[in-house]
C-alpha cells in the first residue's frame, strides 16, 4: 500500500508541511519515524549484523562544558543512602547540551501567512502550539511516543571530515563551513553506500574531536558566551530537502551542533523547520562518531545496525540519544 512517504519531493502538495495523524495521535507522536516499519528493522538486523562489533554514540553528558545560548550545564551528585553503605546519584541537565535528539516539541515554523517573528505566529509538528507545549497535561508530540518504539534500523554513515583531511580541505567545526550535497554523493560513491527506505543518516563533520582535542578553555568560552555562534554543519538548501525526502531518510543525524550550517545563507530556508516541524524527523546532534569512524574505516563498510531509545518522557522536547551501532 503506498503511503505519502512514496509520493517524490516535487510532488509533494505542500513541502513544508507534511502532517500525519489526528492530534495526540500515536501517528503524529511518531512522524516520519513512521518509516521505520518492522519489515525494515528485520531487514537491516539481519543484513548489518555480521561481526558482533558495536559502539556507542553518546558523547559524555558534561559536554560541551561551556554551552551556547547560556545552556545549562550538567550537574551530577552522588548521595549516599543506608548511611553509606550505598550511593543514589541525581542528574539535572539540558539534553541539548551534549548529544542528543531533537524532538518534535523543539523547533517551530511560521504559520503560513506570517512572519513567523512571534510566537503566535509560529507552530509545532501537526499545528501543535507552544501553549500546548508549556501545559504540562498535553503531551502531544512529546518523546514518549519515540521512547515506547525506539528509534532502530540501519544506519549509514557519512565521514566528511576523514574525506576532507584527505582532500585537504581545512575548516573549523566552529564555522560556516557547508557540507555540501555534492560532496555527501561523492563520499557515498565512493564507499558504495546504496541508500534504502527508512536508513538512518549520519554525518560526520569533527565537531567533538575538534572540541576535546584543539580548542582551549579560551576558545570554548568565547564560543559559549557569543551571541551569534556560527556552526559548521550540512548545506541549507532545496536540494537537499529534496535529496533527504526522495532516499525515504526515516531520521538523520551527526556530531555538528545544529546539523545543518548555521546560520543558513539563506534565513528563509531553515532545515529544522522544515525536518522538525514539517516532517516530524528526528534530527540527531553531538553524537560522538570518532570510534565510529574507526570502526568503518577498519571494517570498510559504512553501513550498520543501529538502536536508540530515548528518555520515556510524556511531553519531552529532546533526550540523549542511548544510541548503539552493531556490525
Amino acid at each position: 500500500m503506498s503511503s505519502i512517504f512514496d509520493t517524490s519531493y516535487d510532488s509533494l502538495p505542500d513541502k513544508k508541511r507534511v502532517w500525519l495523524g489526528t492530534p495526540g495521535s500515536r501517528e503524529e507522536g511518531l512522524g516520519r519515524l513512521a518509516i521505520i516499519t518492522p519489515d525494515i528493522v528485520a531487514k537491516a538486523a539481519s543484513q548489518e549484523i555480521r561481526t558482533g562489533k558495536r559502539v556507542t554514540l553518546n558523547w559524555e553528558l558534561t559536554k560541551l562544558e561551556t554551552a551556547a545560548f547560556n545552556r545549562q550545564p550538567c550537574e551530577h551528585k552522588i548521595v549516599p543512602l543506608l548511611d553509606g553503605f550505598a550511593f543514589d546519584d541525581i542528574y539535572t541537565f539540558n539534553p541539548q547540551q551534549s548529544s542528543q535528539w531533537d524532538g518534535l516539541r523543539h523547533f517551530s515554523q511560521p504559520i503560513p501567512g506570517t512572519e513567523g517573528k512571534n510566537v503566535e505566529d509560529r507552530v509545532f509538528y501537526g499545528g501543535t502550539t507552544a501553549s500546548e507545549i508549556l501545559d504540562r497535561k498535553n503531551d502531544r508530540i512529546g518523546l514518549q511516543h519515540w521512547a515506547k518504539e525506539g528509534i532502530a534500523g540501519r544506519g549509514v554513515f557519512i565521514d566528511y571530515a576523514a574525506w576532507a583531511e584527505k582532500k585537504g580541505i581545512q575548516y573549523s567545526t566552529f564555522s560556516t563551513h557547508e557540507v555540501k550535497l555534492v560532496d555527501i554523493e561523492e563520499i557515498a560513491k565512493e564507499c558504495n553506500i546504496t541508500f534504502q527506505k527508512g536508513d538512518i543518516l549520519f554525518v560526520r563533520i569533527g565537531v567533538t574531536k575538534e572540541w576535546d582535542t584543539i580548542m582551549t578553555l579560551e576558545q570554548k568560552s568565547a564560543y559559549a558566551s557569543s551571541p551569534s555562534p556560527q556552526h559548521a554543519g550540512v548545506e541549507a538548501s532545496q536540494d537537499v530537502l529534496r535529496w533527504i525526502w526522495d532516499n525515504g531518510f526515516a531520521a538523520v543525524a551527526g556530531d555538528a551542533i545544529s546539523w545543518e550550517v548555521y546560520p543558513p545563507k539563506d534565513s528563509n530556508l531553515f532545515l529544522h523547520e522544515y525536518l522538525l516541524a514539517g516532517w516530524g524527523m528526528p534530527i540527531g546532534e553531538m553524537f560522538d562518531l570518532e570510534e565510529l569512524s574507526r570502526l568503518c574505516a577498519a571494517e570498510k563498510r559504512w553501513s550498520f545496525f543501529v538502536a536508540s531509545t530515548p528518555l520515556n518522557m510524556p511531553g519531552g522536547v529532546s533526550s540523549p540519544p542511548n544510541c548503539m551501532a552493531i556490525f
